[in-house]
Order: C-alpha cells, then sequence, then structure tokens
C-alpha cells in the first residue's frame, strides 16, 4: 500500500467491479456504511459529454467516529464523510481512501487527532484487505 499526504491507495489485479464491490465489503467489516456513491463516469458523460475510464466515489462513514468528531468540533461535517475512489488509470485499478489525519489536521481542535487516527487506521486496513483478496 502506498501512503502519500493525501491519500491510502493500492493498484490491484481485479476488475474494477470486482474492487468496488471487495471495497464496499472491506468497508463494512470495518464499521463503516456507504452513505453516497458518485458514478463520475456516469456524471461527466450525461453533464459533459465526456467519456473517461470508470471511477467512483464512495462516501463512506464511520458513525461513531463521525459523532466524536462533531461533538469535539462542528464544523469538521464539512470534512466529512471519508472518500474512498476505485478508478481505472492506464489500464490498472486504484483503490484510494482520504488520509484523514490530513484532513482533520486543517481544523487543529484538540482531540480530532485521535479520531483522524483510528479512522485512518480502519481505512488503511479496509484499502489493504482489497488488495490482499487478490
Amino acid at each position: 500500500m502506498d501512503t502519500d499526504q493525501i491519500a491510502f491507495s493500492i493498484i490491484t489485479d481485479l476488475s474494477y467491479e470486482e474492487a468496488v464491490a471487495r471495497c464496499k465489503e472491506a468497508l463494512a467489516s470495518e464499521g463503516f456504511g456507504v452513505l453516497t456513491e458518485i458514478d463520475i463516469q456516469a456524471t461527466l458523460k450525461k453533464k459533459l459529454d465526456v467519456d473517461r475510464t470508470p471511477y467512483v466515489i464512495l462516501g463512506a462513514c464511520h458513525a461513531p467516529s463521525a459523532y466524536k468528531a462533531l461533538a469535539t468540533a462542528p464544523e469538521v461535517g464539512v470534512l466529512l464523510p471519508c472518500n474512498v475512489t476505485v478508478s481505472v488509470e492506464d489500464g490498472r485499478t486504484v483503490v484510494r481512501a482520504m488520509n484523514p489525519g490530513v484532513a482533520l489536521g486543517v481544523l487543529q481542535a484538540e482531540g480530532l487527532a485521535e479520531v483522524a487516527e483510528d479512522v485512518g487506521e480502519a481505512l488503511q486496513r479496509a484499502v489493504q484487505a482489497v488488495a490482499s483478496t487478490v
């Protein structure tokens, strides 16, 4: 798994469809619900008549962590839910999950670092689970 400042990511040999399904399963096993699913490929085709490779954004929420974060700093809501993407790039399937430490770190509110660390670890496990099922 690669970790950069903004995301945790893996490249997998799974098909796009398999990766999306396994990503949802892995998120659920870590206690996340998928609140939104945005099909970027379909949206861009409909709105702009642009063709692009498959790309989905899954808006994942870990309710206990969201509750803690919102109780600490209500403005954190603009940074929720945690986005996870599955895309096809250069013929490869890529899974990425946001790094909540970076997102929540901009608020510098006491107590958010612990929430970000816990959620980040769970997202890393979910992304890794998609890769390990190959």
